[in-house]
C-alpha cells in the first residue's frame, strides 16, 4: 500500500498534471483535455479551502485526493490516480481517506460529480446516482451525480 500524506502547495504544477494525465485513460482527446486543464488545476486556494491528500510511493505520487465544503454535505472534488498506478488499491485508499476527511467536517453526505468513466468506481465504493449536474467545462455536457450516506456507509 502507499503511503497517505499531505502535499504541499509547491506540488501544484505536478499534481495538476497528474489530474490531466488521470482523466486521459478515459480516451478524451487533447482538446477536451485542455479544455478541462482549469478546472483540474490545484491552486494556492486549494490548500486554504479543502483537504488534500496524496498517496506516495518513495518520493513518487501515484495519487490525489481532495475533499471541500463543510457542514452537513461536502464534496469529493479529486480523486485522481497514475494511470500505471490504477487497479493498485490506491484509489480505494484515497477513497476511504476521503470518507474520513468528510466525516471530520461533520458531514452526513459526501457528493461526488463523478466523470462518467469513473462513475462505477464510485458506485462500488458504495455511492449511489443522485441525478446529473452540469459540466463546468464543456456547455451541454452532463455529469452523474453520486451521493454516499456517510452515516451508515462504509467506515475508513
Amino acid at each position: 500500500m502507499s503511503v497517505l500524506r499531505s502535499p504541499q502547495p509547491d506540488q501544484a504544477a505536478a499534481l495538476s498534471d497528474l489530474c490531466v494525465r488521470s482523466k486521459a485513460v478515459w480516451g478524451y482527446d487533447a482538446a477536451f483535455l485542455e479544455a478541462c486543464r482549469a478546472a483540474l488545476t490545484l491552486t494556492a486556494d486549494d490548500w486554504m479551502d479543502s483537504e488534500l491528500q496524496v498517496a506516495m510511493e518513495g518520493e513518487r505520487i501515484l495519487g490525489l485526493a481532495q475533499v471541500r465544503g463543510s457542514g452537513q454535505v461536502v464534496e469529493l472534488d479529486k480523486l485522481f490516480i497514475e494511470p500505471e498506478a490504477r487497479a493498485a488499491g490506491i484509489g480505494r485508499q484515497l477513497f476511504d481517506w476521503c470518507v474520513a476527511a468528510a466525516r471530520k467536517r461533520g458531514a452526513m453526505v459526501m457528493t461526488i460529480d463523478a466523470d462518467p468513466g469513473a462513475a462505477d468506481f464510485y458506485r462500488r465504493m458504495g455511492a449511489i446516482d443522485d441525478g446529473v449536474v452540469a459540466s463546468s467545462v464543456i456547455p451541454g455536457r452532463f455529469l452523474p451525480r453520486l451521493k454516499l450516506d456517510l452515516a451508515s456507509g462504509p467506515t475508513a
